[in-house]
């Protein structure tokens, strides 16, 4: 707002003047709720301002609203998960803004019972396959039957059948074994989860690098690195590449297959190890396996750029499963031993 938008009708007035007369002309129980939510050092400029005015004539403080309302309609509003992070950290205690942001990444509900029947039933199999039969049984006890039973087909079967006999042999959980149950999944799962829906701009900037071809991945990353090794190792200790699917199970093998083309794994296998292509075939059929092969022979020499777009349609349909909880990506990278 130019000093020239008010002055044809009243003196010229400082940006802290022009701020504590409109918070005049809210009127003393608006403008209190205003100040109450302003740090001290912007009280005092606002109150000093106040004393400062003088007298104001309706159309100046008039003119001044107007051309108020029309700067804001010229402003444009970016929201977000920054631009919130950033209002509440202005508002609010750190510890409780980092606890209103996690809460609001968890799944809907007002319980730790209620968030956990709307989280897939793979995500929540993994973590539960790691857990003592009886808290797999109180769990599964507590949740929707259609829910449990997604959740049961997908455990392995030497953990199955112990948490059906406990289930079956289960009486009402005592208050603080139940209380115990809760504040680890909140303190464990639902925090681990929250995390992993967080991304900051390192994981953003590995899935572009992921969708380059390789020369070009290498040439950026080498530039990359001379601005900033750091930033550089950060992406690329987040890159998911067409190897790293050697880490997913055979189960998750088989949920990819169904969702990916013939001739588009035939072109990605042809440049990838035997590792790898065995890890595939088995997680086919005796025949299919066989029909790959055949198609691998035949298919004879091609562009490398083929295959690498092959692969990288691949690592992208793995990510679209893993997003929607169907499979589990390990986006670990294993470390270097030393001798």
């Amino acid at each position: 707002m130019s000093g020239s938008d008010e002055n044809s009708k009243g003196p010229t007035l400082t940006g802290p003047q022009r701020a504590a007369t409109l918070m005049l002309a809210f009127g003393e129980e608006r403008a209190a709720a205003i100040m109450s939510r302003l740090y001290d050092d912007e009280v005092r400029a606002l109150s000093s301002a106040m004393t400062t005015i003088g007298s104001l004539t309706a159309e100046s403080v008039e003119e001044m609203c107007l051309a108020f309302v029309n700067e804001l309609g010229r402003s444009g509003v970016i929201g977000g998960w920054e631009a919130t992070q950033r209002l509440l950290n202005r508002s609010l205690p750190p510890d409780r803004a980092a606890q209103i942001m996690q809460e609001m990444r968890l799944p809907a509900g007002r319980t730790v019972w209620d968030k956990l029947a709307n989280v897939n039933e793979t995500i929540l199999a993994t973590y539960l396959k790691n857990e003592h039969p009886q808290t797999v049984a109180l769990v599964l006890s507590k949740i929707k039957p259609d829910h449990s039973a997604r959740i049961l087909a997908l455990l392995p079967e030497e953990l199955a059948g112990p948490v059906i006999l406990r289930m079956l042999r289960m009486e009402t959980p005592q208050r603080a074994a139940l209380d115990h149950v809760e504040r680890t999944l909140q303190s464990e799962f639902m925090s681990n989860l929250a995390k992993a829906t967080a991304r900051d701009t390192h994981e953003v900037m590995a899935e572009i690098f992921n969708n380059l071809d390789r020369a070009t991945e290498g040439r950026m990353m080498a530039q990359l690195e001379e601005l900033s090794s750091e930033a550089a190792g950060k992406v690329r200790a987040l890159m998911f590449t067409f190897e790293d699917l050697q880490k997913l199970d055979t189960q998750a093998i088989q949920i990819l297959l169904r969702t990916v083309q013939a001739d588009t794994l035939t072109m990605a296998l042809k440049g990838a190890s035997g590792r790898l292509r065995d890890l595939f075939m088995r997680g086919m059929s005796e025949r299919s396996a066989r029909i790959l092969l055949d198609d691998l022979e035949a298919l004879g020499p091609v562009r490398l750029r083929d295959v690498e777009s092959a692969q990288v349609a691949i690592v992208a349909r793995a990510k679209e499963l893993a997003a929607q909880g169907e499979i589990f990506l390990d986006q670990s990278k294993d470390e270097e031993m030393i001798g």
